[in-house]
């Protein structure tokens, strides 16, 4: 009853849960972390790692293989890149007894390009922060200008006036604009289990933000935005663990920026506070229900705080 991590780079906290929701199904499996980089951090916290080819380079025949010579029986992706090909060919991973943490290919290609996540949620009507290709159909003083595909912050401009944006666009392959909102900036981590249902919601304010990513994140109780994180990941039809990015503005007004439909840098704190994502995987794999094992969020609110540590071997 083995498990494969893909693209697991340096995502320590990431491999760690999911060793501790394996050990907590009592069986014997082995956890395996691929990569790219033969060097990656990750690799000296896996039982094993795979020096993984480029997924272009890999046939999914290859990599079935790979599974059923180690016995691997899940795999979870955690990059966005690599979302959309296990999505394609999740039915082949099925018959071969391989289950993939992925959203179906449709839902994935409404929520990973930003631009279509934002018109099918405003069809939808969802509260979405206005996007488009077109700085002139943004009506704004400030803007954010980004590139429409991805979750990373590099070359992101962030509250940049009309001209500055049309400059940093340059940087980017496929850049879209928004209007810059001032507000507090939130993540809304759901589950949503095989039935289509969400299965729990934990809300995380962000409080220092670095890199694109929060370096100090509090759960806090928000039931406007819990009930919104359900409706849209109920809507879109996605599966497992998936994360929105909302910023509410000083009226109180909620409006969703993206969506990453994978696990994030800072999630770790939702499953602290009781989203047992990688548990509830594991068990949906194994064919449990889900009915049976409750959501129980944390009574008190945590905080959680990313720091560099090291480790002698």
């Amino acid at each position: 009853m083995n498990v494969l991590i893909t693209s697991i780079s340096g995502k320590v906290p990431l491999i760690q849960l999911v060793k501790d929701a394996m050990n907590r199904l009592h069986k014997e499996g082995k956890l395996f972390g691929g990569d790219v980089n033969k060097q990656c951090i990750g690799r000296y916290f896996v039982d094993y790692f795979w020096h993984m080819p480029l997924l272009q380079e890999l046939s999914i025949n290859e990599i079935v293989e790979y599974c059923h010579s180690h016995n691997i029986f899940a795999i979870i992706p955690t990059r966005n890149d690599e979302l959309l090909y296990f999505a394609r060919n999740e039915h082949f991973f099925e018959n071969n007894g391989i289950k993939i943490m992925v959203s179906n290919l449709s839902s994935l290609e409404k929520t990973l390009n930003k631009l279509i996540f934002f018109k099918e949620g405003k069809k939808l009507g969802f509260p979405m922060i206005y996007t488009s290709e077109s700085i002139d159909a943004v009506c704004a003083d400030s803007f954010v200008v980004k590139e429409c595909f991805g979750s990373g912050s590099k070359n992101i401009a962030v509250n940049v006036s009309k001209e500055e944006a049309v400059c940093r666009s340059k940087l980017l392959k496929f850049p879209i604009y928004q209007p810059f909102i001032d507000g507090e900036e939130y993540s809304i981590d759901v589950y949503v289990d095989k039935k289509g249902k969400s299965k729990g919601v934990i809300v995380r304010k962000r409080v220092l933000v670095v890199g694109g990513e929060s370096q100090i994140t509090q759960t806090v109780r928000n039931l406007e935005l819990e009930e919104l994180g359900k409706k849209v990941a109920e809507s879109f039809g996605l599966y497992g663990h998936v994360m929105f990015q909302v910023i509410v503005d000083k009226k109180g007004i909620p409006n969703i920026v993206e969506c990453n439909p994978r696990f994030g840098g800072a999630s770790t704190l939702s499953v602290a506070a009781g989203l047992d994502s990688f548990y509830w995987f594991l068990l949906e794999s194994l064919g449990e229900n889900l009915d049976a094992y409750p959501f129980n969020r944390s009574v008190r609110e945590l905080t959680l705080i990313r720091y560099a540590k090291d480790m002698i071997i």
